[in-house]
């Protein structure tokens, strides 16, 4: 049980008991209890449902839209402005921000450069000595370590600061620029065309109803509070 419904219960026991026992300060008590807890519980209800009759109730999902251009509106602008983007590619106040490009790099497929250097063998003057041993299939054993000597030699070069200096330098080109924060509002507005109303719904639910539940509690207990101070006022 939560708490909002242990609120409530308490608090319509104390009234009934406080009716049934003619005890006059226990009903004003849990009276007052039960209208705090009672109204605080359909406040929050309403937040996410719609309630017949009640005019603004179900607000969440009815401004569903709403809610999906006002993450979109700070995703932009307050994480993905250009300042935040430069400073990134700046390493912030830690210097330069190094990329490392070797997982990229082992997944790449260099078969076609061995290729293509075979090829450009053939057609150099090394061509004819080549065909007297063989020919391309001379070439073929090499293969392998040729890739693999390809790998670590792309991985170091895109590790040295004279690649990053130049790669940083093509990313803040107004244009790249631009078109990263483009293609950054590209994927935003993909994800959240993704969303229902209804999962917008549980998602808020989720963050903040349980702690909702507290102003439930507290309506009971400042309600009990007042009717206290009702029941005493009105003895004098």
């Amino acid at each position: 049980m939560n708490k909002s419904f242990m609120t409530n219960i308490i608090a319509l026991l104390a009234t009934l008991a406080g009716y049934f026992f003619e005890q006059s300060l226990l009903f004003t008590i849990g009276l007052f209890a039960l209208s705090g807890a009672f109204t605080n519980w359909i406040a929050i209800h309403m937040l996410f449902e719609k309630v017949p009759f009640l005019y603004g109730s179900g607000v969440i999902p009815a401004r569903f839209e709403d809610f999906k251009k006002a993450i979109k509106e700070l995703m932009m602008e307050q994480f993905f402005t250009e300042e935040n983007i430069d400073r990134f590619l700046s390493g912030g106040s830690g210097g330069m921000v190094s990329l490392d490009l070797t997982p990229v790099i082992e997944k790449i497929d260099l078969n076609p450069a061995f290729d293509d250097l075979v090829d450009v063998i053939e057609k150099s003057s090394f061509g004819g000595m080549l065909a007297m041993v063989g020919g391309s299939e001379a070439l073929q054993p090499l293969r392998e370590p040729f890739i693999e000597k390809m790998k670590v030699t792309v991985a170091k070069i895109s590790q040295s600061e004279e690649f990053n200096n130049i790669l940083k330098d093509e990313l803040e080109q107004p244009s790249v620029m631009a078109d990263m924060r483009e293609k950054v509002s590209e994927i935003i507005d993909q994800r959240l065309n993704e969303l229902t109303p209804q999962l917008v719904k549980e998602i808020i639910q989720a963050m903040i109803r349980k702690h909702l539940g507290w102003l439930v509690v507290w309506g009971g207990v400042f309600g009990g509070i007042i009717g206290f101070i009702a029941a005493v006022t009105n003895n004098f």
